[in-house]
């Protein structure tokens, strides 16, 4: 068993970074307690292993006594004699207890006390490697799942990416390679495991550090984020650079940075945001592309802010199944009421322009521009913010004939900005 024991212990050392003297020890207290069950009850057994031969003794205390006829831990002063030539009767001295059996409980021991202590030095390292890096982003491939959740290979450690922490929109096999944050880890030194997260807000905002180089400086910042993992993200920015604008370093040439982040995130939509300390200016544009008439405030209900639209806007505002301004409101810390302005008395006259408006692109003409109205989708804005399905369901238009309309409605206005 030497030779093998000789060689793990090599490689160990070398490859693992395992200190040597650390595992011998870990296989001598191995070794004593088998050792305990094989033997039984004997006073102060001590296993000790050569450090060069790596052979293993035991050895326990007997009392010296005048007999020949010595029992359980007893030895008699002629052999103790041969041990210890000054012994005398009554003393304890230590005797070898090595039994015959004992290469083989040894050799098991010293296996389980080598794999504990690779287990333990690969927690050990864990920690080391990660214990300073809480909030970055790091690369894993899929190692497999366990329920709902996903363990990642790290490289020099395993990650976990709980159901709390995923994208509820995302799909993923073994061996695909992902980005996450380094959330947590959870236990101590004895027992790390890293928790990652693809939902946190601080996901969004590394992202933009990486990509974003103005934001790396200091010269462009983050004030705030709101997300709603899988569907859509608002942000936040300012500049400390009067020279340079957040929303075009955000955005980037031709919008590859935003484009960039919103491939990582499997399309999640973006809005970047100029923020400002002037409430009723950040929220104005927080909820763009929506046109506002009014914010206001009420001393009488604090923390909340009142917004006034026309009758086309209103939905626009809101967002789809209310998410502009949930994620708005989100943004701000502010309770956001949102109104159609109560002095709009030509409300059906507008609602006969909308229709007007919308017959008039290519494409869609007076009978769906009609449906489309009714449904609450009044402007071409209105629709391209919107979701086929949604359109198609509140108006109920195939989703063949929404897609038609949807490209029509492109092509007569700009694309929207991420």
């Amino acid at each position: 068993m030497n030779n093998e024991l000789q060689a793990i212990l090599s490689y160990m050392e070398k490859e693992r970074g395992i200190d040597r003297e650390k595992m011998l020890q870990a296989i001598e207290f191995a070794v004593d307690s088998a050792s305990r069950k094989s033997m039984g009850p004997v006073r102060n057994l001590r296993i000790d292993m050569d450090r060069k031969t790596l052979d293993l003794r035991a050895f326990a205390t007997a009392t010296v006594i005048d007999s020949d006829k010595a029992g359980k831990d007893e030895i008699s002063l002629f052999q103790a004699k041969k041990i210890k030539s000054d012994v005398k009767i009554g003393d304890d001295i230590e005797i070898e207890v090595t039994p015959k059996n004992f290469g083989r409980v040894a050799a098991q021991a010293a296996k389980q006390a080598i794999i504990q202590k690779i287990k333990q030095a690969e927690k050990d390292m864990v920690y080391e490697e990660f214990k300073d890096r809480i909030g970055e982003i790091v690369s894993g491939t899929i190692r497999q799942f366990n329920k709902s959740d996903i363990i990642l290979d790290l490289g020099r450690g395993e990650g976990i990416i709980t159901s709390k922490e995923r994208v509820p929109t995302e799909e993923y096999q073994v061996g695909d390679r992902i980005r996450a944050m380094i959330l947590s880890l959870q236990g101590g030194p004895a027992s790390s495991s890293v928790l990652l997260s693809r939902t946190h807000p601080d996901f969004i905002r590394n992202l933009f550090k990486i990509e974003v180089s103005e934001i790396a400086e200091g010269i462009v910042e983050i004030k705030a984020i709101a997300r709603e993992p899988g569907f859509r993200t608002k942000i936040a920015v300012i500049s400390h650079d009067e020279k340079v604008d957040p929303v075009g370093a955000c955005v980037g040439m031709r919008g590859m940075r935003v484009k960039n982040i919103v491939r990582e995130l499997s399309g999640e939509k973006i809005d970047i945001v100029r923020w400002s300390d002037d409430i009723k200016t950040y929220v104005a544009n927080a909820l763009s592309p929506a046109k506002l008439l009014k914010v206001y405030f009420d001393e009488n209900i604090p923390s909340m802010v009142h917004v006034v639209t026309d009758a086309e806007q209103l939905s626009l505002a809101i967002g789809k199944r209310g998410q502009n301004v949930r994620l708005t409101a989100k943004l701000l810390g502010w309770k956001i009421d949102i109104q159609k302005d109560g002095q709009d008395v030509s409300f059906s006259e507008k609602v006969a322009k909308a229709v007007q408006n919308l017959a008039s692109v290519p494409g869609i003409g007076a009978e769906y521009a009609e449906k489309l109205v009714n449904a609450g989708f009044l402007t071409v804005e209105g629709i391209l913010a919107s979701d086929i399905k949604d359109i198609a369901e509140t108006s109920g238009l195939d989703e063949s004939t929404v897609t038609a309309i949807f490209d029509a409605a492109a092509a007569v206005q700009p694309e929207i900005k991420e």
